[in-house]
């Protein structure tokens, strides 16, 4: 483990680059991964997301040396049943899908059907954790059920919720969040999270109008709830805009282990670094 990125920051950013509002070719992707994984900061960094429609395509064959033994995760965007095939072609590049997340349904759709699908496959998946991304609106509770009685039973299966999107109502608001991150805490399930994480602290993107979540609010929150907090002290944490009340708790708890909070995906590694090396919680330079 650096030194200079703390036990609590490890692998929390996982490299979306290809995906929006990013949208890097899969090349200059590749190219700026190998830089991050050999960066001081390299613990903080998660694996490369990639879409299985392009590992469908053959697009990363070419682009990786065997040898090298690139991870990634892979992103379900082909539907579900089509997951398996897209792990085939990985195997001879020497690329290892540490997870695979995948959509179970639509704002508004009953997630049951999908969920069970996943699970079916997730034994199929050669070990790889899988999330399954639940929407924040219908049987969001009872899928939540499903997957902690799975996940007790030993299947390796998770949660995951977008935080942010190109529409106002697909990010939730800090009670919502908080909702989540307090039902996930009882079950004892683990979650994470994507879209719309851009900085460290929560803030209005001036262009959208959009209140984003900020990172080390969630951090901040998750480590309250797994303390005990109830849903209004969590919503407090995720609502702050206050750099101090959230960084306090995240540096007092800097050499422990992240509780609960896998990660998120985003597109940029060097916006959050940047943020969090200004806030004290990581040690370093960096040039963005």
């Amino acid at each position: 483990m650096s030194t200079q990125v703390p036990r609590l920051l490890s692998g929390l950013v996982d490299d979306a680059a290809v995906f929006p509002p990013g949208n890097a070719a899969l090349p200059d992707a590749v190219i700026a991964h190998r830089t991050h994984r050999t960066a001081w900061y390299a613990d903080m960094v998660g694996p490369l997301l990639l879409p299985a429609s392009e590992i469908q395509r053959g697009s990363l064959s070419g682009l990786v040396d065997p040898a090298e033994g690139l991870v990634i995760g892979l992103i379900g965007d082909t539907g579900l049943d089509q997951l398996p095939q897209a792990l085939d072609p990985l195997a001879p590049d020497g690329v290892t899908a540490r997870q695979v997340e995948a959509p179970v349904a639509k704002r508004g759709e009953d997630p049951q059907p999908g969920l069970s699908e996943l699970m079916t496959l997730a034994g199929r998946l050669d070990g790889a954790a899988v999330y399954a991304e639940i929407p924040l609106t219908f049987g969001l509770m009872g899928a939540l059920d499903t997957l902690a009685e799975a996940r007790a039973a030993g299947l390796p299966v998770a949660a995951k919720f977008r935080t942010g999107g190109l529409a106002a109502e697909l990010f939730p608001t800090p009670v919502e969040l908080a909702a989540v991150i307090c039902a996930c805490r009882d079950r004892k399930l683990p979650f994470k999270l994507t879209a719309g994480l851009h900085h460290a602290i929560r803030h209005r993107d001036p262009e959208t109008g959009f209140n984003h979540h900020g990172v080390v609010n969630v951090l901040g929150a998750t480590l309250a709830a797994v303390g005990g907090a109830e849903v209004d002290g969590v919503a407090e944490l995720l609502a702050a805009t206050d750099p101090v009340r959230v960084v306090e708790p995240a540096r007092a708890h800097r050499d422990a282990e992240r509780p609960l909070w896998v990660g998120y995906g985003s597109c940029s590694i060097s916006e959050p670094l940047t943020d969090l090396i200004r806030l004290g919680l990581v040690n370093g330079g960096f040039e963005a």
